[in-house]
């Protein structure tokens, strides 16, 4: 395939293939943008999906973790910047990256900096504190905020730190969930000063035993999550209309889920957390108003307390 085939429709849908399988959640909030932003969040979508199968060894999520070779991750990075560069593989990622670079601003430095995230991984690095947690939620999830909020032509600063917060809500919840199979793999995203004042390694994140002592830490983190949920509640009233109910259901969706986390209690560490589709549907309705409340307003600068990326690139 050339470049030119991948603005074809084809692409748009081998992309929704891609999500409609590996995420329901955001494969049903994706529906609600305008026919032509939804076709670029899927292709987004679809390079995001990549980066991360790519590096824990899995397919479309799925699979016990297995953390690539610094190769790999060198691989990734030079087929994404070809990609950027008009020069992609044949292999679908990338083909939708060329595709987005040729029409927004989706640079260099902000796929670069995503990529460090996963080098993180490949790395072995573990956070000790939770401002290293949340640089890594940025690298990994807060720079595809950024890049989201592109995409729906976005470009000023205080609505774009407001899309990577939603980002960094995400990566905090889907931590917060995952506790259990990261720790099978090695990994453990939770502050490492709180794992050693609650006198736990990280095999023991995975020990039934001690859900007891692992379940205050992983409350913890989905409480550190709202603040970043209420300050991208701010930045959908920047959005158009179908983007903001898109992005309003997306963050009503993925906030049900760490706070199911919470509901179940100990004894729920380390079970899949799911938002059924009664419960989605809900969400699509109760999504509107946020999404048409006061938009296409002032959005405010302040964000006090939040981790903010030292550039929006």
């Amino acid at each position: 395939m050339t470049v030119e085939t991948a603005s074809s429709s084809n692409l748009g849908e081998q992309a929704r293939a891609v999500i409609d399988r590996a995420s329901k959640s955001f494969a049903a909030a994706s529906r609600l943008f305008a026919p032509a932003a939804r076709r670029d969040v899927v292709l987004l979508y679809t390079w995001c999906r990549h980066c991360d199968d790519l590096i824990d060894g899995q397919a479309f999520g799925r699979g016990r973790i297995t953390t690539a070779s610094s190769e790999t991750l060198e691989r990734l990075r030079a087929d994404s910047l070809a990609a950027l560069a008009g020069q992609p593989s044949s292999e679908l990622p990338y083909l939708a990256l060329a595709d987005l670079s040729r029409r927004h601003s989706i640079g260099a430095t902000l796929v670069d900096s995503h990529i460090n995230g996963f080098g993180l991984d490949v790395a072995g690095w573990q956070p000790e504190t939770l401002d290293d947690t949340l640089k890594y939620c940025y690298h990994t999830a807060g720079t595809v905020g950024i890049m989201m909020a592109r995409i729906m032509n976005v470009s000023d600063t205080p609505t774009l730190r407001r899309a990577s917060d939603l980002g960094i809500a995400f990566q905090l919840t889907n931590i917060a969930r995952d506790v259990v199979e990261d720790a099978l793999a090695g990994r453990s995203y939770l502050p490492g000063e709180w794992r050693t004042k609650a006198g736990l390694a990280i095999d023991d994140l995975a020990d039934p035993t001690c859900r007891e002592r692992v379940f205050p830490l992983v409350a913890r983190l989905v409480d550190e999550a709202e603040p970043y949920y209420r300050s991208a509640a701010i930045g959908i009233r920047a959005l158009p209309r179908r983007a903001a109910w898109a992005i309003a259901t997306a963050r009503a969706v993925y906030r049900d889920i760490g706070r199911q986390v919470v509901r179940r209690g100990p004894e729920g560490i380390g079970q899949r957390v799911f938002t059924g589709k009664t419960r989605k549907a809900w969400r699509v309705v109760t999504a509107l108003p946020d999404a048409l409340a006061a938009r296409h307003t002032h959005v405010a600068i302040s964000r006090p307390g939040l981790w903010t990326p030292p550039e929006i690139a």
